[in-house]
C-alpha cells in the first residue's frame, strides 16, 4: 500500500518548480531568450575559477580513493577544521571542528537541525514571508510548522503576533537572512529583540528554545546594508549554511551545520547528526566538493551582477507604482501586485512570457516573487514586457 501522506502531497507540488518548467517549455517555442523567467533562484554567475582550478588540480594530482571515497560520518576531519577557523576569523566565535558538520547543502543542514531539537508534535516557528519549502522540511518530521504573518512594511519581523504564538510548544524558532523571498536582512535591532524573546522565554518555560538560522543568501548582501551574524546573538543558535548560492554550486549539494560553541551542548548536537544520518539515509556529501570548497571558503563568485539587477528592477518596480520593500541582499524582490489576487496577476504576466511566483505560496497573498538570477541584458530587455503588461492590463 502507498503511503497516502506523500500521495496527497502530489496535488500541492511546488508552484516555482512548475512555473519553471512552463518557462522551458514556452521557451521551446519562441526561444528561451524570449521568455522572462524570473521563477527559480538558481545561480547565474559563474563559479569562481579558483574552485575550477582546484577540482581540476584535484582530478590530476590527487589518489582517486581519497576524492570520490566515504569521507566520515561528521565530514572530511581537514575541511570540517577549515570550515571552523574561517567562521572564527570572520565572526570572532570560537568555533572548532567539534562544532562543524557536513551536509548535502542547507535543505540537508535544515534536515539534521530540526531532527536535533524536536519531537513529533512539537512546533517550530517561522516568518512569513518564507521558503516554501519549510512546510515539508518541517512536517515530515512529525513536527509542526507554525508561520508567523508578515510585517509588509518592513518585512523585519512581527513580534507582536510572534510573541502570542511563541508558546511552551515551541522547540526552535527557523529564520532566513537574507530572506527568501523578500531580499529583506534582519537588523542587528530584530535579532537583539529576537534573542531577548528567546532567552525570556526559555526560561519561562523551562527548556531551550534553539533559533535556527538558514543563511544560503549570507554573502550576497548590498552595499550598505547591514546583515550581522545571527550567531552572535544567541548562544542556542544552529546555524544552517550552503555554499550553493556563493560559489554557484546549487547542483553540488554542499554546506554545513555550524552549532554555536557557546550552546551548552554543541559537540553533543554535532555527534547527533551523524547519527541523524543513519536514519535519513544522508551519509554525507561528496568527498571531491568538500576538499574543493576548503581551499575557497573565503571567496565567493563575482555576486555584484545581483545588485546591479536589483537597482534596475526596483526603480523600474516604483516607476510603475508597484509597492516594494528594498531588498538588502538575495536575488529575490517582492513586490505587492496590482491586484488583490496575487495568482491571477501572475497568469495575467505569463501573456507577456513574465514568468513571477505569486507569494501566496511564500505565506504572503498578494505579493508576488521575482528571482533576478539572470543576465542583466535580460533583465534590461525584460521591462518592455512589464511595462506592456501593466499598461495594458491595469491602467
Amino acid at each position: 500500500m502507498l503511503v497516502q501522506k506523500y500521495k496527497d502531497m502530489l496535488a500541492g507540488k511546488s508552484v516555482i518548480r512548475e512555473l519553471s518548467e512552463f518557462a522551458t517549455a514556452r521557451g521551446r517555442e519562441i526561444g528561451y531568450e524570449n521568455v522572462f523567467d524570473y521563477s527559480l533562484g538558481n545561480p547565474s554567475v559563474p563559479v569562481p575559477q579558483a574552485f575550477t582550478d582546484e577540482m581540476i588540480h584535484m582530478l590530476t594530482d590527487r589518489e582517486s580513493n581519497e576524492l570520490h571515497g566515504y569521507s566520515p560520518s561528521l565530514g572530511i576531519t581537514g575541511v570540517r577544521e577549515a570550515v571552523a577557523a574561517s567562521l572564527e576569523k570572520r565572526f570572532g566565535l570560537p568555533y572548532r571542528k567539534e562544532h562543524i558538520f557536513m551536509a548535502s547543502g542547507a535543505a540537508g543542514a535544515l534536515a539534521h537541525a530540526f531532527r536535533l531539537v524536536t519531537e513529533p508534535g512539537d512546533e517550530i516557528l517561522t516568518f512569513a514571508p518564507y521558503f516554501p519549502e519549510y512546510g515539508p522540511y518541517v512536517n515530515l518530521t512529525g513536527a509542526v510548522l507554525k508561520v508567523v504573518p508578515p510585517d509588509t512594511e518592513s518585512f523585519q519581523i512581527y513580534f507582536g503576533k510572534f510573541e502570542e504564538m511563541l508558546t511552551g510548544k515551541v522547540m526552535a524558532v527557523l529564520i532566513n537572512t537574507p530572506n527568501n523571498p523578500s531580499g529583506v536582512a534582519y537588523s542587528a535591532a530584530t535579532l537583539r529583540k529576537l534573542a531577548d524573546l528567546l532567552r525570556e522565554k526559555s526560561a519561562e518555560y523551562g527548556h531551550t528554545i534553539y533559533l535556527i538560522s538558514d543563511e544560503p543568501y549570507r554573502e550576497i548582501v548590498f552595499s550598505g546594508v547591514e546583515a550581522p551574524c545571527v550567531s552572535a546573538f544567541y548562544d542556542d543558535t544552529i546555524m544552517c549554511y550552503s555554499f550553493s548560492k556563493s560559489l554557484s554550486i546549487p547542483g553540488e549539494r554542499i554546506g554545513y551545520v555550524a552549532v554555536n560553541p557557546r550552546c551548552r551542548d554543541a559537540e553533543t548536537m554535532v555527534n547527533m547528526c551523524g547519527q541523524i544520518s543513519r536514519g535519513t539515509g544522508h551519509n554525507c556529501p561528496p568527498s571531491i566538493i568538500q576538499l574543493a570548497v576548503a581551499k575557497v571558503l573565503d571567496r565567493t563568485a563575482d555576486l555584484s551582477v545581483y545588485e546591479t539587477n536589483m537597482e534596475i528592477l526596483y526603480k523600474e518596480l516604483v516607476d510603475l507604482g508597484f509597492s516594494c520593500v528594498k531588498p538588502g541582499g538575495t536575488f529575490y524582490i517582492f513586490p505587492k501586485a496590482l491586484e488583490e489576487d496575487a495568482r491571477a496577476f501572475c497568469r495575467k504576466a505569463l501573456d507577456y512570457d513574465l514568468v513571477l511566483v505569486p507569494g501566496d505560496t511564500f505565506g504572503a497573498p498578494g505579493y508576488f516573487r521575482m528571482a533576478y538570477c539572470i543576465a542583466t541584458e535580460k533583465v534590461e530587455r525584460s521591462l518592455k514586457a512589464l511595462r506592456r503588461f501593466v499598461e495594458e492590463t491595469y491602467r
